[in-house]
């Protein structure tokens, strides 16, 4: 579950800078929800995790809300949530 969670910040960190091309702005939209799922994933991976080593799970996560947090943000500038 750890390696899933890293996967998916790994995921959603390239389709954040996809997202930031010209015209691809749109991908964002699809973005943040994915990263809002690989948050879940992430928090229950970490919970799982008990005792063991949890540094996977700590940086899927932080990928997960970097994007999301960027995502956001490159969607109120450019006029797709306001």
């Amino acid at each position: 579950m750890q390696v899933l969670s890293l996967l998916w910040g790994i995921l959603t960190i390239v389709g954040m800078v996809v997202g930031f091309f010209p015209c691809l702005g749109s991908l964002n939209w699809l973005n943040i929800p994915f990263a809002g799922v690989g948050i879940i994933v992430s928090g229950i991976a970490l919970a799982a995790a008990g005792n063991s080593t949890k540094s996977c799970g700590i940086a899927g996560l932080v990928c997960c809300i970097v994007a999301l947090f960027f995502g956001i943000i490159r969607l109120a500038l450019g006029g797709g949530v306001f």
